[in-house]
């Protein structure tokens, strides 16, 4: 059996996204301009890098987690123990659940902040962020081989470092003016 696994494929992967990313934005970036174009590239990869950090497991050798020995729940355990049991550069598991959304919500605004429709589709966006963490949180819960635990504490983690962003994209947005570099269409 291959077990894949471990910090190392995470980082791996999420290196490889952001190679693929900046080709999206080298590509996107004469239709769109630079701002948007890093936007909408940086948006994907960052949910690439969420799914990678959230449903990689962290080490190569779980193995097979057998059915009956898995949660058959979400906890619901708010802030329970699960937070201070992992820890990378010194940030406990809370820091770094709201750390990972925070990107998300950022390019999410930046990324429609040059249409009007931005005004409705951000928010939206913010929504479906908060959706696609608790479609994680359900794929550990359903998914025993990750041997990753489905948990209250991480979905609100994730929506307060995705709303983070947002406010931070808010506030850069008349300072990258992301509605500039628009191809005008010459008339023949």
């Amino acid at each position: 059996m291959v077990s894949i696994g471990g910090t190392g494929v995470m980082v791996l992967g999420a290196l490889a996204a952001a190679v693929v990313a900046g080709l999206v934005a080298l590509a996107l970036r004469p239709r769109l301009g630079t701002t948007t174009a890093v936007a909408l590239a940086g948006l994907g990869w960052s949910l690439v890098a969420i799914a990678l950090v959230t449903l990689v497991p962290t080490r190569p050798d779980v193995g097979i987690v057998p059915a009956e020995g898995r949660s058959e729940s979400c906890s619901w355990d708010y802030g329970g123990p699960s937070g201070g049991a992992f820890e990378v550069l010194g940030l406990d598991q809370r820091t770094l659940n709201v750390l990972l959304f925070v990107p998300a919500g950022l390019f999410l605004v930046l990324a429609v902040g040059r249409w009007w429709s931005g005004v409705l589709l951000a928010p939206v966006g913010l929504l479906a962020l908060a959706a696609y963490s608790l479609g994680i949180e359900l794929t550990q819960l359903q998914l025993a081989r990750l041997d990753r635990a489905c948990d209250v504490t991480d979905l609100v983690d994730n929506v307060l470092g995705a709303g983070i962003g947002f406010v931070v994209g808010v506030l850069l947005l008349p300072v990258l003016k992301p509605w500039r570099g628009r191809l005008t269409r010459v008339r023949t």
